[in-house]
């Protein structure tokens, strides 16, 4: 019962995560199994079944609210599926002993992105046109692969090449990518059942996976708007990292000499990673208070008794060069905005 309790915090702190985030669930959630001693392929098929429930739900709520481009779910949730498989299968046809070193090898990857990805600030590009199924196609093969092999990384790998393209609003990156994520868990979780049979799944793992996560759910919509997700990134980034770097160096034989000093420089880049989260962080508050104060002194404009008719004044069009500094003065990602809205949406890169 104690170790039920155990899996569903470690499933509760996971949403968090991911509901503050956009991604990371099955990261954070494969990270601390691999850490309590769970075998990485059962780690990883637990996950991704209890996925299934968190991304239907996740998908029905972003469907609703508008945030799906259908579209552009269909041509990455096919591949992304395929690619899941594949991994499934994969992880489960190596031992536990070469695995384990495999798995954390990936989160480690994963877990040092998100440490470097939020402790600077982040800027969208801005593109046209809409995304072509030659980009979609392996995008999603290679983020489907990734995600069952490492046990997490479909949001980590999908969302950031899907906004930096420009080409899609941040809330329908976000919304299409966890929509496609219920059918590449699945595809998943069918691998896993073909290659380990039920008994690779750790059903009461699953459970208390699930329960925690659904409980964090409503938590993680009121923790976006106190906690800065770009602080939240890099914090959670450092814990991913030293956390597989304890399997790496143990799976390395790596000297009693020698696991120290690497535990010393990765806690010390964690904290320059977090100190540059935190400069990011001020310099975009800093900005959004002089857009905000200048917008508040504007006069307001008054009609003269001899002006043109409403019907006969042209507007004057804003010059590209004044809306551009607007747009980046006011829209820098990787900081905690005044709303839930904004930093679930342009900060997050799911």
């Amino acid at each position: 019962m104690r170790k039920l309790l155990i899996l569903a915090l470690v499933g509760l702190a996971a949403q968090l995560v991911d509901g503050a985030l956009g991604m990371a669930y099955g990261l954070t959630s494969s990270t601390l199994l691999l850490f309590v001693g769970v075998a990485p392929a059962a780690a990883s098929a637990s996950v991704h079944l209890a996925e299934i429930g968190t991304t239907l739900a996740a998908g029905v709520a972003h469907w609703r609210f508008g945030n799906v481009d259908w579209r552009v779910v269909t041509r990455i949730a096919l591949p992304g599926a395929v690619g899941a498989f594949v991994g499934a299968t994969f992880l489960s046809s190596i031992s536990t002993e070469n695995a384990a070193p495999w798995m954390a090898g990936i989160l480690f990857t994963l877990g040092a992105y998100l440490l470097v990805r939020f402790s600077r600030p982040l800027r969208q590009r801005s593109g046209a046109g809409r995304l072509r199924g030659r980009f979609l196609g392996p995008l999603g093969l290679v983020a489907g692969f990734v995600d069952a092999t490492g046990g997490g990384g479909w949001g980590p790998v999908a969302t950031p090449a899907l906004l930096v393209s420009g080409r899609m609003e941040p809330r329908k990156v976000i919304g299409s990518v966890d929509t496609a994520e219920f059918v590449v868990a699945g595809a998943a979780s069918i691998g896993f059942l073909i290659g380990l049979g039920s008994e690779g799944f750790l059903l009461p793992t699953v459970a208390a996976l699930l329960i925690g996560g659904l409980i964090a759910a409503p938590v993680a919509a009121w923790l976006v708007r106190i906690v800065p997700a770009q602080l939240l990134g890099a914090t959670i980034g450092g814990v991913i990292v030293l956390t597989n770097a304890r399997i790496l160096l143990k799976a390395g034989d790596a000297g009693s000499t020698v696991r120290p000093v690497v535990y010393v420089l990765l806690a010390v880049g964690w904290v320059v990673a977090l100190t540059f989260a935190v400069r990011a962080l001020r310099r975009t508050r800093r900005a959004r208070a002089i857009v905000d104060a200048a917008t508040a002194e504007t006069p307001a404009v008054t009609t003269p008794a001899d002006a043109p008719s409403p019907a006969d004044a042209v507007a004057p069009t804003p010059s590209p060069d004044t809306a551009a500094s607007a747009v980046a003065a006011g829209v820098v990602a990787g900081s905690a905005p005044a709303d839930a809205d904004d930093d679930r949406l342009a900060v997050v890169e799911r």
